[in-house]
C-alpha cells in the first residue's frame, strides 16, 4: 500500500513545494555552487562530495524514505511560472505522541533571497504541519546574528524562546543558536526581541 501513497505537494501563491527528484540535481548543484558564499556562513561544513550527483541521489532516496516513514518532510521550492528551483525547506525530527512537533530548516539561493519566497514557503509548511499532519509545535533555530532568518521567522509568527548553547556545528565551529517556535494554538502574545 505504501507505493500507492500520494507524495506531499504543498501549493503556495507562487510555488510548488515537493520532494526532490533525481532530475533536480543539476539545478540544485548549480544554485548551491553559485550561492556558496551566501549560504556557507550559516550552514554546517559541506562535505567534499556535497554537490555531486551521487550525494544528491542519496538525498533524494533519504527524502522519499523520511517522508514515507513520517520522520521528515524535505521539500524543494519550485517557482511555478518557470519551474526554477529556488531553495529547500525541511520539516525534520518529526515527533509524534505527546510531543506532536517538528524542527524547521531552510535555505534559499542568493538570487531569490529577499523576495518573500521563504516566508511563503514557511507559512505553507506550517499550515500543512498543523492542519494536515496534526502537529502542535514547530521549532526553528538560527545563529543570533542571522538577521534575515530571524526576521522571516518572526514575520511568520514564530516566537523567540531563548538560546541553545553549542547547538550545532556551523562553518566548522560549535555555535549558539536562538530558538523560535510556532504553536498551533498560541496564547503567548507578541514578543519584542531585538
Amino acid at each position: 500500500m505504501l507505493g500507492l501513497r500520494r507524495k506531499v505537494r504543498i501549493e503556495t501563491e507562487r510555488m510548488t513545494l515537493r520532494l526532490p527528484l533525481h532530475g533536480d540535481w543539476k539545478d540544485w548543484a548549480l544554485l548551491r555552487a553559485e550561492s556558496a558564499a551566501f549560504l556557507t556562513p550559516w550552514e554546517p561544513l559541506w562535505s567534499e562530495d556535497h554537490l555531486t550527483r551521487r550525494s544528491f541521489t542519496n538525498r533524494v532516496y533519504w527524502a522519499a524514505r523520511a517522508e514515507g516513514q513520517g520522520t521528515a518532510l524535505p521539500l524543494m521550492l519550485v517557482r511555478r511560472e518557470d519551474q526554477a528551483l529556488l531553495g529547500a525547506i525541511t520539516l525534520d525530527n518529526i515527533r509524534r505522541g505527546p510531543s506532536q512537533s517538528g524542527t524547521l530548516g531552510y535555505w534559499i539561493g542568493e538570487p531569490f533571497s529577499r523576495r518573500g519566497y521563504m516566508k511563503e514557503a514557511i507559512l505553507g509548511v506550517v499550515h500543512h504541519a498543523f492542519n494536515v499532519m496534526d502537529l502542535s509545535r514547530i521549532e526553528a533555530a538560527c545563529l543570533p546574528e542571522n538577521a534575515a532568518s530571524r526576521g522571516v521567522l518572526e514575520k511568520c509568527g514564530f516566537k523567540y524562546e531563548g538560546v541553545a548553547q553549542s547547538y550545532l556545528q556551523i562553518a566548522g565551529r560549535w555555535r549558539n543558536h536562538v530558538l523560535y517556535a510556532s504553536l498551533r494554538t498560541d496564547r503567548r502574545g507578541r514578543t519584542d526581541v531585538g
